[in-house]
């Protein structure tokens, strides 16, 4: 399908579209999101930074510097800290998923369309299911209420005379099993 869409336009070559290009001199890859403002190894990733934030942030909840100390804000200050770099880490991964995103709806936009069906299908079997369950609910209410609107109309089809109501409450005594 890439080969019948790279011919719709002459003047663009084949292949994906190249990324937009950055402001002059601006950081970040095609300008889209900026460095870090700390230096970042080679070999660290967003993942590896994630990773070492929130051990830092669980590190210093539980540190014992922080168990004996005893002022209060200096604590605070260091927790915040700690937090504070764990959501800055966590939100440039999410940019960069959300950069990989828009790249692959841009380069593959069939496969976009092919989530959003699967979801949308995902979508109709949990709502199948769920009619499914409510209608099993109306059913059983239903025979209750009809079994209590029987009930109601049997008084009115009991004989009526002064051993009716021994006559109804002996038929619902069980009757004796025999003993073999």
């Amino acid at each position: 399908m890439a080969g019948a869409l790279s011919g719709m336009f002459a003047n663009q070559p084949p292949g994906p579209p190249p990324p937009p290009p950055g402001p002059p001199g601006g950081p970040g890859p095609a300008g889209l999101i900026p460095p870090p403002t700390g230096l970042r190894n080679a070999n660290n990733t967003l993942v590896d930074e994630l990773e070492a934030s929130f051990e830092a942030c669980f590190a210093s909840l539980v540190s014992q510097d922080y168990v004996n100390g005893t002022d209060q804000e200096e604590i605070r200050t260091g927790v915040d800290q700690c937090i504070q770099k764990f959501l800055d880490v966590a939100r440039q991964t999410e940019c960069f998923f959300l950069q990989k995103r828009l790249q692959l709806s841009v380069q593959k936009p069939e496969q976009v369309i092919k989530e959003d069906v699967s979801e949308l299908r995902n979508e109709l079997q949990r709502k199948e299911a769920l009619i499914q369950k409510h209608l099993g609910k109306l059913r059983h209410w239903q025979q209750v209420l009809e079994d209590i609107s029987v009930q109601h109309k049997k008084p009115a089809e009991m004989p009526q005379g002064p051993l009716a109501y021994l006559e109804q409450a002996s038929a619902n005594i069980p009757a004796p099993m025999k003993q073999t």
